[in-house]
């Protein structure tokens, strides 16, 4: 059995991967969580307790985090500022927790030789054309286009640069856009199911030609541990399970399967420098480690969110009347 620290585990990605864990492994987790507005406690309801230790703190603290790793044999690194729009509206608590949080991690991993993971993004590449028939890969170049992307990217080549001065036992993953259980209300696919729900009409920014590549959490979670147990050190790992939608398809697709008309919903302006397409090439996990994904088709996956979002209303209806808040302040 192994001890492992998960940063961000009360998140929306980091949660499902404790979930994971617990479901599929022996392994102990012990979850470090600042609990700002995208952590939920709530996330980690039902785990058993002699499984799953919480702790309430930031990963900037270098003295908890020190201590923290003492105790573990490996490290799985969640915890992140995400929200692209919310990084247009404020930058520095990115770089704060995606850059200093994450130098605090690595010089930890130094200390204690512990085997580090970082979990990253696709938006570290920057974007597509719609026409163009290449998805990223390991070898693309980084072209960030905001300030979560950016303080991301900045955060991948600080591990790379400690697995390369210092000797740490890193990989990296960067992962297309996650959907699932336990995503915070203003993320665009339960932002729109919970508007079904409350009888709201979903919003979409501009035309929604923009594509993104869709991965179910399970399968994120499962990929990430694939990578811990096998990944070759200072490697990076694209996850992805060939989702590719684009946005005025997704919320036609989740209007349809809650029984609404296609076109039941709202066109609002587009965000600031919103990327046009990410498309994930997996080839490298499928054939280096023999991952795959459960949810191959993204129907069947987006059925099971809707389904767990209809039946966890009580998870998500504190958050939802502040968000819907903020978002009308700015029109969207």
């Amino acid at each position: 059995m192994a001890r492992l620290l998960v940063t961000g585990g009360a998140g929306f990605i980091g949660s499902n991967f404790v979930h994971h864990v617990v479901q599929n492994t022996d392994h102990h987790v012990t979850v470090l969580d600042a609990l700002t507005y995208a952590g939920n406690r709530a996330s980690l309801d039902g785990l058993p307790e002699d499984r799953v230790a919480f702790v309430h703190g930031d990963i900037t603290d270098a003295e908890l985090v020190d201590s923290l790793f003492a105790d573990a044999d490996a490290v799985v690194h969640y915890a992140a500022e995400s929200h692209n729009d919310n990084s247009l509206h404020s930058p520095r608590p990115f770089l704060d927790t995606n850059i200093i949080g994450t130098y605090t991690l690595l010089e930890a991993a130094r200390t204690h030789d512990r085997r580090f993971h970082h979990i990253s993004t696709d938006e570290v590449y920057g974007d597509l054309e719609l026409d163009d028939p290449e998805r990223f890969t390991e070898n693309t170049p980084y072209n960030p286009s905001s300030p979560y992307s950016s303080t991301k990217a900045g955060s991948d080549l600080l591990v790379r640069a400690w697995v390369r001065s210092f000797g740490v036992r890193a990989t990296i993953s960067n992962c297309s856009n996650n959907y699932g259980p336990y995503q915070h209300v203003e993320k665009f696919i339960p932002r729109q199911i919970t508007n079904v729900i409350r009888g709201i009409r979903p919003k979409l920014y501009g035309a929604g030609e923009n594509v993104r590549d869709w991965i179910h959490a399970n399968d994120h979670s499962s990929a990430v541990l694939t990578i811990l147990d096998k990944g070759t050190i200072g490697d990076t790992y694209l996850i992805g399970a060939d989702g590719e939608r684009n946005n005025k398809d997704v919320v036609e697709l989740i209007l349809e399967q809650m029984g609404q008309p296609r076109d039941a919903y709202d066109h609002v302006t587009d965000r600031a420098g919103h990327d046009l397409r990410y498309a994930i090439d997996s080839t490298k996990l499928r054939t280096e480690l023999g991952w795959t994904p459960q949810y191959a088709d993204f129907e069947s996956g987006l059925a099971a969110t809707i389904d767990w979002y209809k039946a966890n209303e009580a998870w998500w209806a504190p958050s939802k009347d502040a968000t819907e808040a903020f978002y009308a302040t700015k029109g969207q």
